[in-house]
């Protein structure tokens, strides 16, 4: 299994993390995707044949929203991929849609408006190579940015950067004020705007920290993770980990061994 990360022009990146490829040439694979607080895009190459462990084949392009817990995924061929992880407000910023709608969801972004006529699929399943791929996921955002117009809603933009920058570790409450929002507004506008209530949104940047600290190995016991990302105990740690990940923090660090940051624990 190989997986590989690109950077995303300078224009793009209020919008999107990063783009990346991944790739099996077992007969039979499965991986694990992890919460991370972002929506994304792929696009598998050849015939659709990735599902999840209890669901439907994924079609060939599919636009995801927020995911809420992780998800076990199978292939019983080999199979390429690529795609975007796009940035926590992407859906309504580059697609126009209310984000609520697709979280635990997806659907093929070629049925939507976001750039008529561009056939992304198409151009992807006929582009030769990962460069020509990337320009192409590329021209697609730039159109769908460019026909959507609309800036991003300042005040849940500001929120999500607070939130992210702190690991989720802010008063909700003392953010909710200073924006100048009612609570009611507050939830209502970000829910629509990430996906996720700002508590959840909040929980997924703190557990995402944690898994960087736990990624680069830098403790000595569990219990310091816990406590340094303000964890009741390593028992609270753990269930929140779990939550996300499927996972204890112990299975990941054995599953996840020398994979890619801030992607999904892969496994054959």
């Amino acid at each position: 299994m190989q997986v590989q990360q690109f950077a995303v022009p300078e224009a793009l990146r209020a919008h999107v993390r990063y783009f990346w490829t991944m790739e099996s040439a077992a007969g039979a694979a499965s991986f694990r995707t992890i919460v991370d607080g972002c929506p994304g895009l792929l696009f598998q190459h050849g015939a659709a044949g990735l599902q999840p462990q209890a669901g439907k084949p994924w079609t060939r392009l599919l636009l995801h929203g927020q995911a809420t817990q992780p998800l076990e995924v199978v292939s019983v061929a080999p199979f390429q991929l690529i795609g975007m992880c796009l940035q926590p407000g992407a859906l309504a910023s580059v697609f126009g849609l209310a984000a609520e709608e697709l979280t635990d969801s997806c659907m093929d972004p070629d049925l939507l408006s976001a750039a008529p006529g561009f056939r992304l699929a198409e151009r992807l399943g006929n582009a030769d190579s990962v460069s020509a791929q990337l320009d192409q996921l590329t021209a697609y955002l730039q159109t769908a940015i460019n026909r959507q117009g609309a800036a991003p809603e300042p005040p849940i933009e500001q929120a999500v950067q607070r939130i992210v920058a702190t690991g989720g570790g802010l008063n909700l409450r003392q953010l909710q004020d200073e924006l100048q929002l009612s609570e009611r507004s507050f939830q209502r506008k970000f829910k629509q705007r990430v996906g996720v209530s700002p508590k959840l949104f909040a929980r997924i940047c703190q557990f995402q920290e944690s898994l960087g600290q736990l990624r680069r190995a830098e403790y000595e016991k569990l219990s310091d993770i816990a406590y340094n990302h303000d964890y009741a105990d390593q028992s609270h740690y753990i269930r929140a980990f779990r939550e996300f990940a499927g996972s204890t923090p112990q299975q990941f660090r054995q599953q996840a061994r020398g994979q890619v940051d801030d992607f999904p624990a892969l496994r054959r």
